[in-house]
């Protein structure tokens, strides 16, 4: 008999449909049930993410309503703005979640149709509204969904929140949590829909971001974009239209939403195999350069032509500083450049912005893994009336924001100024892979590379952690041959120096590991937030791209064998 027997019992006696026939089908198998079991989904920062199925371990109506009541108990301002993705059960989960937070005394705005994450980031503002849900699993394969929840300010909800939340859930049993019927909900004026007003108006916002639009009607630019079935495709088309891109195809066989994602599993810009579509297209319309945007569209890919008929795709950190360049170089040259201007970037993404921003006078401040300390970074200067101040945020993941009209990654501004830079590059006569190889060549070869260990399950989550814990209390003196100069380690928020002394973090606590080989090689290591995964960021510069990747392979080296793998 499992251990987790009796709670399985009590599921089985209280669902139907799907999620019994599933719970039936485990009858036997105590793996299976521990599985879905052994924990109820942590509610944290990024909300619930999860594998969906019948369990306390699963997304389903029951999670997703426990969490909704969570919500709606820690609420001051009782309404909430809800988006939802092109996953399976997304709406669904959306409508339930409507009516949970409608039985539970919160107004509720809900998008009509699916939307990408930043219309829901800017939803929450615009509404002047408590709180946000956005039903995704971002770039998550099919199996996956989620419940990410947003504070007022339009971020993902502070530690502090999210705390609340879940210590109201863990107070509440599942199988009690009240909800209304939706239609009649509806009727009652306790849930709306997000009307074509708002969706205009953020277009209107993501407009204002573009730098000399005036080039690109003329530029003669071939784009062909793959929204990977999900959510960028009537809003990233729409804005490409609107900035007077020539032409803009779609890829066929990705252009309608599909939560299967059936000719990409991981539905991901920074996933080879997600382009494979894209490129086959490619070979029938020879396009200037082909974007990408994840399910919920927070994220946006590009790849280029290599000029010998294929293609290649840059990084999120090769777009980051490509974008912060542009950005600071057009806005230079307009004289619309703060003094004082700032961007942001995560721990984990490349130093080469740091060079970038030093180039033209802008301020860089570096911030924990997670976009809501992007948003966070705005939300402060808002608050100090310096909103005017704030350039670009981007992390290494492919996630980008120039303005203040959201609080999250936004792939649609992202693909619009991709597009304004290709054309102003074409009109200086440089393609864009022209335009990454003299970034190389005037800020140095900053290399980069992450790699993820994948750890399933329960024993999988403690061995991960047991690593972690072995690299914090016996931190390595050397790393593939090379001495550690330093240690930062922003769970015990301390900086052990070159000289051997120490001075504290200000950054929030996070079990972040970062051991530098002096000042051009790192290596962080990092639990995932959202996936079962060990993360490592690997980063080097050299006078050569080929010494700057030598230094990164032989710290893989060392990692694998340092994990076993």
């Amino acid at each position: 008999m499992s251990a987790y027997d009796t709670v399985y019992q009590t599921w089985l006696a209280k669902t139907t449909g799907e999620l019994h026939e599933e719970l039936v089908s485990i009858a036997n198998d105590e793996d299976a049930i521990s599985d879905r079991f052994y924990r109820t989904l942590a509610f944290g920062t990024a909300g619930l993410r999860g594998v969906m199925g019948a369990g306390t371990n699963r997304m389903n109506q029951f999670t997703v309503g426990l969490a909704a009541k969570g919500l709606a108990d820690t609420l001051e301002n009782k309404t909430v703005a809800i988006g939802y993705d092109c996953r399976h059960h997304s709406e669904e989960f959306a409508r339930h979640t409507a009516s949970v937070l409608a039985a539970n005394g919160v107004e509720v705005w809900l998008y009509r149709e699916l939307m990408p994450t930043p219309m829901l980031s800017y939803a929450v503002r615009a509404l002047g509204c408590g709180a946000g849900v956005m039903v995704t699993a971002s770039h998550n394969s099919a199996e996956y969904n989620g419940f990410k929840a947003y504070g007022p300010d339009g971020c993902q909800m502070t530690d502090e929140s999210a705390d609340a939340v879940f210590a109201s859930m863990k107070q509440t049993d599942i199988f009690k949590v009240e909800s209304v019927d939706f239609d009649e909900a509806m009727s009652a004026g306790k849930i709306h829909y997000i009307g074509q007003e708002l969706i205009n108006q953020y277009y209107e916002a993501v407009m204002t971001q573009a730098v000399e639009p005036e080039i690109v009607a003329g530029s003669g630019l071939k784009v062909l974009y793959t929204p990977l079935y999900g959510t960028g495709r009537r809003p990233v088309t729409e804005i490409l239209r609107r900035l007077g891109v020539p032409s803009v195809t779609l890829v066929r066989s990705q252009e309608m939403p599909n939560g299967d994602f059936p000719t990409c599993p991981s539905p991901n810009p920074e996933t080879p195999s997600a382009w494979n579509e894209a490129f086959a297209q490619a070979r029938e319309s020879e396009p200037d350069l082909i974007l990408a945007t994840d399910p919920d569209a927070d994220r946006m890919g590009l790849s280029v032509p290599d000029g010998v008929g294929g293609y290649v795709t840059f990084s999120g950190n090769e777009i980051g500083c490509l974008l912060l360049e542009y950005l600071l170089r057009s806005r230079k040259a307009k004289g619309t450049l703060p003094p004082n201007g700032v961007a942001v970037k995560s721990i984990v993404s490349t130093p080469m912005a740091n060079a970038i921003a030093a180039e033209y006078g802008c301020e860089l401040r570096d911030v924990l893994t997670g976009f809501k300390y992007i948003g966070e970074t705005i939300l402060h200067l808002e608050q100090a009336g310096e909103e005017g101040r704030f350039i670009f945020g981007f992390e290494e993941s492919s996630g980008y924001l120039a303005g203040t009209h959201a609080r999250d990654k936004d792939a649609v501004v992202a693909s619009m100024l991709v597009c304004e830079m290709a054309a102003d590059a074409r009109a200086r006569g440089k393609s864009l892979l022209e335009e990454r190889e003299a970034m190389y060549e005037k800020y140095g070869f900053y290399v980069s590379q992450v790699d993820s260990t994948v750890f399933p399950g329960q024993s999988g989550a403690e061995e991960m952690m047991n690593f972690m814990e072995s690299l914090r209390t016996a931190p390595p003196k050397e790393l593939a041959g090379m001495t550690v100069t330093e240690r930062l380690d922003y769970q015990e928020r301390i900086h052990v120096k070159a000289d051997g002394s120490t001075e504290p973090i200000t950054l929030p606590r996070s079990n972040v590991i970062t051991f530098r080989m002096g000042d051009r090689i790192q290596v962080i290591a990092r639990p995932s937030g959202t996936e079962p995964k060990l993360k490592l960021y690997y980063s080097a510069a050299g006078d050569s791209r080929e010494a700057a990747r030598a230094a990164i392979t032989a710290l893989q080296a060392e990692f694998a064998a340092r994990l076993g793998k």
